[in-house]
């Protein structure tokens, strides 16, 4: 069995959008909404002063979304991992939309929860203890 991860990193984003945390809320909801995620709670803010960028987490029953705004930059980093796989979310065409992104760069991980090693170790060990008997 395996989850998914999306690291994301969207350039070129309107630094007022990635300093206002009702946008970064707006983004958080939106991907919980159309991905069907459970937030286990409410998710944490952190700004940092007085005009700076933002940091947001939100735990899922899922795993977790999480996100880190770089205003001076125009940058947005977002993580998502999810405990079993799902579609993909459109990241390009949301993250344009609610923060201005310009380029959206995706790296999407699958995350193995068991080591293929392991399982072949197994099978092996299983094997030798059926011929042995």
């Amino acid at each position: 069995m395996s989850g998914l991860e999306w690291i994301v990193d969207a350039h070129g984003c309107s630094p007022d959008r990635l300093r206002d945390r009702a946008a970064l809320q707006a983004v958080f909801a939106r991907m919980i909404e159309e991905l069907g995620l459970h937030p286990c709670g409410d998710a944490q803010w952190h700004q940092f002063a007085p005009e700076g960028g933002i940091t947001g987490v939100s735990v899922l029953s899922e795993s977790h979304l999480a996100c880190h705004s770089f205003p001076e930059h125009g940058t947005l980093c977002l993580n998502l991992f999810c405990c079993a796989p799902r579609a993909d979310w459109d990241f390009e065409r949301q993250l344009a939309r609610l923060v201005g992104a310009q380029r959206v760069f995706i790296r999407r991980l699958e995350r193995r929860y068991q080591d293929p090693a392991m399982s072949t170790a197994l099978v092996s060990d299983a094997a030798a203890g059926a011929a042995g008997e």
